[in-house]
């Protein structure tokens, strides 16, 4: 995410006026949406503007979440898909946590998260895409690269031709899009999503991204992988090999799309998470 040294809110200015909100700090500019920190009846929110189809599906799953383990949506533009959220300013965060030593507590409460989106409501389902149509970038990957790609591809390919539990994903839980929600009203909701990918699959994939982060010099770590698949696993209430072929797959998936950016320095430290899961299989 990078940050505008432009606090203008002229891109933001319908929405402004529609829902009544006040600019609260500078506009954030990320790859697939605009942010702006906004008031809303003097409370702190923030207007998401998204710019593709994915980041509106993400927004229909909040909504249909209705703030039950995630920021609830305040408005939404069914047009635009422009979203007015909660936002989230308790002081905790899971990667500072992580990085004090509480490894193993953030992974819980990331599984605890999980736990709450996972859980089926009885309303339509919001768009979601299939899971499947995700890894064909890694399908190509294998193809054009070989070596742990063709092994991931491989491990994909497997899981998701014997599903279990299929049902909602958020798509890309990790450290930083979970944030504290304490100081919401009513003493606070705990730990809330943000960002959803909104996918269609085994909720066995969610947990994957957990491995990736906070960053990949953790992720890394000699000892850190082995250890949480025991931690996210009993946390998840998951079988911990089908939970390592995932982490194998969600990384050759990770590297596959760092190289469709050209960024095989980032591809690089993924496949490294992903030969470690392979290893602990064997």
């Amino acid at each position: 995410m990078s940050r505008s040294g432009d606090a203008s809110p002229w891109p933001f200015a319908p929405y402004l006026n529609r829902w009544q909100l006040v600019p609260d700090g500078e506009a954030l500019h990320t790859h697939s949406s605009d942010l702006l920190p906004v008031r809303a009846g003097g409370q702190p929110a923030m207007l998401k503007l998204p710019r593709g189809a994915e980041e509106r599906r993400g927004g229909g799953l909040m909504r249909w979440w209705q703030g039950d383990g995630a920021a609830r949506v305040l408005a939404y533009d069914e047009g635009t898909g422009a979203l007015l959220l909660e936002r989230l300013t308790g002081p905790r965060s899971l990667v500072q946590m992580v990085r004090e030593g509480q490894d193993d507590e953030a992974s819980r409460i990331l599984c605890g998260v999980a736990a709450r989106l996972h859980v089926p409501r009885a309303r339509p389902l919001p768009e979601l895409a299939p899971l499947e149509r995700w890894f064909r970038s890694l399908e190509a990957a294998s193809r054009q690269h070989g070596g742990m790609f063709v092994e991931a591809a491989d491990t994909a390919r497997q899981l998701l031709e014997t599903p279990r539990d299929v049902g909602v994903l958020h798509g890309d839980l990790h450290h930083e899009n979970v944030l504290d929600g304490s100081r919401l009203e009513q003493g606070g909701r705990g730990w809330l999503a943000i960002d959803p990918h909104s996918l269609l699959g085994e909720r066995g994939f969610d947990y994957a991204n957990i491995f990736c982060n906070p960053d990949l010099k953790t992720a890394t770590q000699p000892g850190r992988l082995a250890r949480q698949s025991h931690v996210v696993a009993q946390a998840a209430g998951l079988e911990r090999s089908r939970l390592l072929q995932w982490v194998l797959a969600y990384a050759g998936l990770s590297a596959a799309w760092w190289l469709e950016d050209g960024r095989h320095d980032e591809a690089q430290p993924v496949l490294t998470v992903a030969a470690l899961a392979a290893a602990e299989l064997l």
